[in-house]
C-alpha cells in the first residue's frame, strides 16, 4: 500500500485556517506553561508567534503556500523544542 504525504497545497482554505488556529492555540498553551515555569523568554517568543499567526491567518491560508509552509515549519520547531524540554504536561497553569 502506498502512502501519500499531504502538503499545505493539498488542503482547502478552511482546512489551512483550522490548522493555523490550532497551531496558534498550541503555541499560546506552551507560552502559558513556560511563563508559569519562569521561562519568560520562551513564553514571549511563543506568544509572539501565536499572535502573528492569528493576525495573518487569512493571508497565510489564501495566498502564498510556500510562506504558509515555512510558518508552519517554524511553529512546529518551536512546539517540538518545548515538548522536548517538557515531556509531561502541567495539570494546571494557575498562579496563586
Amino acid at each position: 500500500m502506498e502512502s501519500r504525504q499531504i502538503t499545505i497545497r493539498d488542503l482547502s482554505v478552511a482546512e489551512r485556517q483550522e490548522i493555523f488556529v490550532t497551531i496558534a492555540q498550541t503555541l499560546e498553551g506552551n507560552a502559558r506553561e513556560a511563563f508559569v515555569e519562569g521561562d519568560k523568554q520562551f513564553a514571549q517568543l511563543s506568544n509572539n508567534m501565536a499572535e502573528a499567526i492569528r493576525i495573518n491567518v487569512d493571508e497565510l491560508s489564501r495566498n502564498d503556500p510556500d510562506t504558509a509552509e515555512r510558518v508552519l515549519q517554524q511553529a512546529a520547531a518551536i512546539i517540538s523544542k518545548f515538548k522536548a524540554g517538557h515531556p509531561h504536561q502541567m495539570p494546571s497553569t494557575a498562579i496563586h
